[in-house]
C-alpha cells in the first residue's frame, strides 16, 4: 500500500507543478520515512540583501567614516558593524547625531542604542524619513 500511495503522490504533483516530487524509497507513510527532492540548487551560503536603498547606506558608510576619521580607502559596507571600525559608545552617539542632522530626523534614543551596523541605521533612516512624510 505504502508503495502505491507515494506513485500517486509523485504523479499527482509532477502533473499540477514543475518541481518533480519524489521519493528516494518506497516507504511507509510516516514523517521519518519521506524524502523529498525538489530538484533545485539550493545555494551552499545564503547572501544577505539589505532592506535600505544602496543610496541611503552609501550616505550612511561616508557619514561613518567622516565620524570616525576613516581613511577614504577603508571598506564601509551594509554589514560593517561600528565596533569593528573601532567605535566606542560615545563614537556611536556622535555618528547618530551626524545621521540625524544630515537626513533631518530624530531617532529614539531606545532605537539609536540598538544601531550596531551601518545596516540598521539606514534602515531606521528610511522608516524615520518615511514616517515623517
Amino acid at each position: 500500500m505504502s508503495t502505491t500511495f507515494c506513485s500517486s503522490v509523485s504523479t499527482q504533483a509532477t502533473s499540477l507543478a514543475t518541481t518533480r516530487i519524489s521519493f528516494q524509497k518506497p516507504a511507509l507513510v510516516s514523517r521519518t520515512n519521506l524524502s523529498f527532492n525538489l530538484r533545485r540548487s539550493i545555494p551552499a551560503r545564503l547572501s544577505i540583501s539589505c532592506a535600505a536603498k544602496p543610496e541611503t547606506v552609501e550616505k550612511v558608510s561616508k557619514i561613518v567614516k567622516k565620524q570616525l576619521s576613516l581613511k577614504d580607502d577603508q571598506k564601509v559596507v551594509a554589514e560593517t558593524k561600528f565596533a569593528d571600525l573601532g567605535a566606542d559608545s560615545l563614537d556611536t552617539v556622535e555618528i547618530v547625531m551626524g545621521l540625524e542632522e544630515e537626513f533631518d530626523i530624530e531617532m529614539a534614543e531606545e532605537k539609536a542604542q540598538k544601531i550596531a551596523t551601518v545596516e540598521e541605521a539606514a534602515a531606521l533612516i528610511e522608516e524615520l524619513v518615511e514616517a515623517k512624510k
